[in-house]
Order: structure tokens, then C-alpha cells, then sequence
């Protein structure tokens, strides 16, 4: 059984006329969700990542283990007022207005080579604002992965110039 067997699509969901792709099935698969994890792993093992930069939430369920993998810290990127410390924002927009995300100030050293991850890939807005974060604190993207990409959405073309990752693309009707 491949990984996207394992994504569930469901229709209509959360409004009419959206395929919401569903990886909570993946996630319960103790073998589909390994071989997942260590695909993206394996993709940038030879990137000398520094440090793995999961985009809240479900980033954080990849990003960890990849980091554990890849001999990398891990830094989450937060929705408003969930980090402690000092920190640095990005906004993005979304379809109906913008949104922001927050990194601690003192997360990423100048130089340091990162890997931003994130489940599903969209339009890209907020993979962009990560990338943002980092390189405003001086640190290198050295990639970016995910396991659903949404090709439909133009994702990859707003992250043009950076190496990026998806596991299982979707294009429209599919």
C-alpha cells in the first residue's frame, strides 16, 4: 500500500466543493508513518541540516523525528502568543485575510542550515513566512518538506528558488 493509500479525501469538507485531504490514517500507521518520516529524512540526509523548523501544529509530528533523524534541533514556529520568550513575526495572507506566525528571537544562529516542515503544502503562505523567520535571523533554508502537497494551489511556485519536498501531490480532480 503506498503513502497517499493511506491519505483519506473527504469531500465537501470543511465547505462545500473542498477535497479535504485527511492524514490522520497515515498518522495511525505505524509503518506508513516511519516510511514517511524516513523518505523526508533520506531527501535531506545529505544537507547537512543544523536545524529542523516545524510549523505549528502538524509540522511538529514531522518535524521532531526528522530532526531526531538528521542529528538537527528542532525549532516550532507558533500561532500568536503561544512562545514564551522573544520573538519575531511573519505575516501571510490567507484567502480571507492574514494570519501570523512567531519564532523565538534567539532560535536560529547566523549560518545555521535549517529544514522548515510542515504536513501540507497550499499556496505556500505560510512555509513563506517560516522561511522569512529564518532568514531574518541569519540562518539558511536549506530546504523545505511535506508530506501533501496541493498542486492545484500554486504552493511551489510561491516558494520558487528554495529545495522543496512533497511526498504525495494532488493535482486538481485527483
Amino acid at each position: 500500500m503506498s503513502l497517499q493509500d493511506r491519505i483519506r479525501t473527504i469531500p465537501d469538507f470543511p465547505i462545500e466543493g473542498i477535497q479535504f485531504r485527511d492524514i490522520t490514517p497515515l498518522l495511525s500507521d505505524p509503518q506508513a508513518l516511519r516510511e514517511a518520516i524516513d523518505l523526508l529524512a533520506r531527501t535531506y540526509s545529505q544537507e547537512r541540516i543544523e536545524c529542523v523548523v516545524g510549523i505549528e501544529a502538524r509540522g511538529f509530528i514531522f518535524g521532531a523525528p526528522l530532526a531526531y533523524l538528521l542529528g538537527a534541533g528542532f525549532v516550532p514556529v507558533r500561532k500568536p502568543g503561544k512562545l514564551p520568550g522573544e520573538t519575531v513575526c511573519a505575516e501571510y495572507t490567507l484567502e480571507y485575510g492574514v494570519n501570523r506566525l512567531e519564532m523565538h528571537r534567539d532560535a536560529i544562529s547566523a549560518g545555521q542550515r535549517t529544514l522548515i516542515v510542515d504536513d501540507l503544502l497550499a499556496t505556500g503562505g505560510s512555509a513563506l513566512a517560516a522561511a522569512e523567520l529564518v532568514e531574518r535571523l541569519g540562518g539558511i533554508v536549506a530546504g523545505m518538506a511535506f508530506l501533501v502537497e496541493l498542486g492545484e494551489l500554486g504552493g511551489r511556485d510561491r516558494l520558487n528558488g528554495y529545495n522543496v519536498c512533497s511526498l504525495i501531490t494532488y493535482e486538481k480532480g485527483s
